[in-house]
């Protein structure tokens, strides 16, 4: 089983655990998108109970890589700046804006992602996004042709109570929650204190911007 069948997240109440990242057992095959010289390869899986209707409506791969490659896009403009990742911090940039980027996501429902919150985090309750970074020493991502970020999970079925709660469409907070999870994988955390969350949601508004899709802050 993947590690991210045994765990789930929350938007507001999300945290970074670090695990060693596995590869998983997956009957779908990897896509690649290149898209301005930026590689992403995407794996999505599900639990049994989420049908195929939403994983098409919802998790579509092909729009999913859409919001990841703009993350990542994003993040190279900013590296060529003067960014440093705090995950990768050890990790030259020039290396890792050429190496291909995977990214595993798992999405589950509510009685699974209360299950695996407690596993987890002692929360007894469904959430919506967990980050788990790959945390391999950059010295063997050095060696690696594809450079893994780590694995998001996602629960459905909260996703959608907290579009409906907050005015949004699923399809523009599943987008959100995609890149802020992704941000996490690179080790940015808005619970370090104001600055960082400050930081972070600027990305993913400039990010969302790019993408036609309005701040989820306001």
């Amino acid at each position: 089983m993947s590690p991210a069948e045994h765990n789930n997240a929350d938007n507001h109440l999300d945290e970074n655990i670090n695990s060693r990242f596995n590869n998983k057992e997956n009957g779908e095959n990897l896509d690649a998108l290149n898209t301005n010289d930026s590689l992403a390869v995407l794996d999505i899986s599900a639990a049994d109970s989420i049908d195929d209707e939403i994983l098409e409506s919802f998790y579509n791969r092909e729009k999913l890589l859409k919001v990841m490659i703009a993350t990542l896009d994003y993040i190279d403009e900013r590296i060529n700046h003067g960014l440093t990742l705090p995950y990768f911090a050890d990790i030259d940039s020039e290396i890792w804006q050429e190496k291909t980027k995977a990214l595993d996501i798992y999405i589950t429902d509510a009685l699974e992602g209360q299950e695996l919150n407690l596993e987890a985090r002692g929360k007894d309750y469904a959430t919506n996004i967990l980050s788990y970074p790959s945390d391999l020493p950059a010295a063997i991502i050095g060696l690696m042709p594809t450079l893994p970020l780590g694995e998001l999970v996602i629960c459905h079925a909260v996703v959608v109570r907290e579009a409906t709660e907050q005015n949004k469409t699923v399809a523009q907070h599943i987008s959100h929650l995609l890149i802020h999870g992704i941000l996490h994988l690179l080790g940015f955390d808005h619970e370090l204190g104001q600055a960082e969350q400050d930081e972070m949601e600027s990305f993913e508004i400039a990010i969302l911007a790019e993408l036609g899709l309005p701040n989820p802050y306001l």
